[in-house]
């Protein structure tokens, strides 16, 4: 059961605008989600319910060759600010300062979030979920880069990338952190982090109601589905028994339903990994069909959170003049996460116990040892979904959501970088159900958003010179396709690296450390309309090609700061 909730008045209003002007801007909701693959979803091929989202790419625009950057907080700081994500600092992963400018793990002062940018131009700017581009040093530690620092008016949920969805750590509500026994405002009888995302964003508009002259901007930021697989059993029960045929059956069918609707092309061949193990090989069967069903619970109950919100704005009148946006921070996720080992218990360090945690004791740990009740968490091969098991899904099962497409989150193969993308606003789009082509990255949302906002992208914010956004505007295609758009589009995470023009990609994947130059035959050369599942290198076919595309990801690399590259 939903608690209702009363959260606390926000802040006198910035940048009033006159009424007329502010309805006439449509509020933004931008979606987030976390470690999943480009079929997931039911309208790009997927075997998971998604009836809520599906209904808003079938009355919206669904994009068929938009990209992330591979990895979660490199996305999140590309999306916040439209630049690529060593240009802000977070070229690799936070917490750790690698002493080089491009991989410093925090936001630097070089860019300005879309709360900032925002909230400048008038917009009520709110965040929820999952933060990760700014250090964690606990309760005592800095909070510049927090969303309250950085733009957003109001902000509920976790700092950090990961953790448990039934006691997540780093919890917090706007600077304070908190558990889920002692928020103030937000206590259910069963937390369950998806859930609590959508109630503290719903309470936070219900509460401006009688401002709703003036537009908002909220980001959502959902953890579904990384690992832990956890969800509540009631969400697990529908899709029992819907994976037996195991995954290469399940790709086999995805990729066949793909073509038959129009979402790849017939040319491109099913691609395939011979490290994961065929399901005829496969010996704990019942322990992988598990997670599969507790993944697709997870997906299943974020989307129904996605629901709840489209309802509410429904009910409230708001859903027509609110443009959401929905994408996916990477490709699906084939870290083992120990799964491969027997069961066991999480160690319990030296001044720790399993007594239950009192209601204020703060929870720290990406992987707890406990539960809040004192119960032992499980790791290895044990049965997923309850909040004393801590599993990942597994490779096999990444190899079945990222179909057709090769490699995982952290490669900048398909697999790791293409991502659904659906925009919903039915006051600005009338092409609805329609599928767009033109290629594009998350450097494009802020461009978006800038344009759909009237807002002035700074060229300084709080007397730092601000670098100028790489996006593109996804207005234009709102009404028309551009699918021949040659612009460069560019990536690099981990020493694997790639750029893309018109239909070529040029990509390598790093194999022996990743701070070093490579020799052009290194480079793997893809033409991205007959082979977007890169299953034939034309490298050595078009030599002048790969010339041409390295030299510009060379200058891009040094532009953009990813060379020097990290110590």
């Amino acid at each position: 059961m939903q608690n209702k909730l009363q959260l606390l008045s926000c802040a006198a209003c910035l940048f009033p605008l006159a009424g007329a002007q502010a309805q006439q801007r449509p509020n933004i909701i931008v979606i987030l989600t976390d470690d999943m693959g480009y079929s997931d979803l039911g309208c790009y091929g997927g075997t998971i319910d998604t009836p809520n989202l599906d209904a808003l790419a079938a009355n919206g625009l669904h994009y068929m060759q938009f990209y992330n950057t591979a990895r979660s907080c490199p996305s999140r700081a590309s999306l916040l600010t439209g630049l690529h994500p060593h240009q802000t600092g977070v070229g690799h992963m936070v917490d750790r300062d690698d002493k080089e400018d491009g991989y410093r793990g925090d936001l630097n002062r070089s860019c300005v979030t879309l709360g900032e940018v925002m909230r400048a131009t008038g917009y009520e700017t709110y965040a929820v979920g999952k933060w990760h581009v700014a250090m964690h040093r606990g309760p005592q530690g800095p909070k510049h880069n927090w969303p309250l620092q950085r733009g957003f008016d109001h902000f509920y949920g976790t700092i950090m990338g990961g953790g448990s969805f039934y006691d997540p750590a780093s919890l917090c509500r706007g600077n304070d952190f908190i558990t889920p026994e002692n928020d103030p405002l937000y206590r259910p009888e069963e937390f369950y982090y998806t859930n609590a995302i959508t109630d503290n964003a719903l309470a936070f508009l219900t509460q401006r109601e009688d401002r709703t002259d003036r537009p908002f901007f909220m980001y959502m930021a959902y953890t579904a589905a990384h690992w832990p697989m956890q969800v509540p059993e009631e969400d697990i029960e529908p899709f029992r028994g819907r994976f037996d045929e195991g995954w290469d059956e399940i790709r086999r069918q995805k990729y066949a339903d793909m073509v038959a609707r129009g979402i790849i092309d017939p040319a491109w061949v099913l691609s395939e990994d011979e490290t994961v193990r065929p399901w005829d090989k496969v010996e704990n069967r019942e322990f992988e069909l598990r997670c599969m069903e507790v993944y697709a619970g997870m997906v299943a109950n974020m989307d129904r959170n996605v629901g709840r919100m489209v309802s509410y704005l429904r009910e409230t009148g708001q859903l027509d003049n609110t443009v959401i946006i929905y994408l996916h921070d990477n490709g699906g996720c084939a870290e083992p996460m120990e799964r491969g080992r027997e069961a066991f218990t999480v160690h319990v360090p030296d001044n720790g116990n399993l007594d239950p945690m009192a209601p204020d004791e703060l929870q720290t740990r990406l992987i707890p040892y406990k539960t809040r009740d004192g119960r032992p968490m499980r790791r290895g091969q044990v049965m997923p979904g309850g909040a004393d098991t801590y599993v990942a899904y597994g490779k096999g099962w990444a190899y079945a959501s990222n179909t057709p497409f090769r490699e995982y989150k952290h490669w900048v193969h398909e697999g790791g970088i293409a991502t659904p993308l659906i925009v919903h606003w039915p006051a600005g789009i009338t092409a609805a159900g329609q599928m767009r082509w033109r290629p594009g990255q998350l450097t494009d949302i802020m461009a978006t958003c800038v344009e759909l906002s009237g807002a002035e992208y700074p060229e300084h914010y709080d007397g730092n010179a601000i670098i100028p956004y790489e996006g593109k505007s996804l207005v234009p295609t709102f009404e028309t396709d551009d699918p021949s758009d040659e612009r460069y589009l560019y990536w690099e995470h981990e020493g694997n690296r790639a750029v893309r023009s018109g239909k070529w990609k040029l990509v390598y994947k790093a194999r022996d450390g990743y701070n070093k130059d490579i020799p052009p035959d290194m480079w793997e050369l893809y033409d991205m309309e007959a082979d977007r599942t890169e299953t034939r290198d034309l490298a050595q076919a078009y030599p002048e090609k790969v010339r041409e595309l390295a030299a510009r990801w060379e200058e891009f690399a040094v532009r953009c700061k990813v060379k020097p590259w990290k110590q």
